[in-house]
């Protein structure tokens, strides 16, 4: 099976590193002509000279702040009122700090909310009508593990994560009929620049190394290693490609069997 996005118009969140940029770059390399979300210019018009492209794709950027949803509502609507309709939607965004969700300020829920579920749904109104009129759409968010399993020290992004995990089945139902899926990819611990932050939040709360923290990460994990970001962007490819058209609605972990549930 080869998975082609040829002639598919495909919006990716959060593109300028890590899962993001890998997303966007395997979409292109599927075929598929990709725009680019993130809120520094200088890094998307980096990433932009990356992308492989054929002479009959065409790729793009838009430089927005996720926590200016007014602005990010007005460049999107923009975007799409003056090009083809977008075909896939790649909802990702940087999470929220660790920490313990009983120590958290409500400030801190209010933005994470902001930025992950609110932004989502400003980017499926805005590219809704045009995959209902191309009989084609896929919404694919970018969440965690946390979903099934929250996880230690990161209490605001269990319950920000869960949020858009039940948003999206939501969705996933009502926008069925139209040819458009909605589904989550959950990943597990990846080499990005998040999981680094990570460790050093962990050893700094627990008076532990850096290394010592990787390792207790790794020992959870019986692929016995982290994901690379190219992992996640094949499954987010597959997703996103004719031949998931039935798969609908669901939480693709992708985790090196790190749950310890089904």
């Amino acid at each position: 099976m080869i998975v082609d996005l040829t002639g598919k118009n495909a919006i990716v969140c959060g593109s300028s590193k890590g899962m993001g940029r890998a997303i966007a770059l395997e979409f292109a390399s599927s075929g598929a002509n990709v725009v680019l979300v993130a809120r520094n210019e200088e890094s998307l018009r980096k990433v932009l000279r990356e992308m492989p492209a054929s002479k009959k794709q065409n790729h793009n950027f838009i430089a927005a702040d996720f926590s200016d949803t007014e602005s990010l509502g007005r460049k999107i609507n923009n975007y799409v009122s003056e090009n083809p309709p977008l075909h896939i939607l790649v909802n990702n965004t940087g999470g929220p700090k660790s920490g313990e969700a009983y120590k958290a300020e409500s400030s801190e829920f209010e933005d994470a909310f902001r930025k992950h579920l609110i932004c989502n749904q400003i980017l499926v109104q805005a590219v809704g009508e045009g995959m209902k009129k191309e009989k084609y759409g896929r919404i694919i968010n970018i969440i965690s593990t946390s979903v099934k399993q929250p996880i230690r020290n990161l209490g605001v992004s269990n319950t920000i994560r869960a949020a858009v995990a039940n948003w999206a089945k939501t969705l996933s139902v009502e926008l069925a009929p139209y040819g458009i899926t909605v589904n989550n990819i959950l990943p597990g611990a990846t080499k990005t620049e998040r999981l680094y932050s990570l460790f050093e939040a962990r050893a700094k709360a627990s008076g532990k190394s850096v290394e010592e923290i990787k390792q207790e990460w790794l020992a959870e994990i019986p692929a016995a290693r982290f994901a690379e970001a190219e992992e996640i962007a094949y499954a987010a490819a597959f997703l996103a490609s004719p031949v998931a058209g039935y798969i609908n609605g669901i939480n693709l972990p992708v985790d090196g069997g790190r749950l310890n549930c089904l």
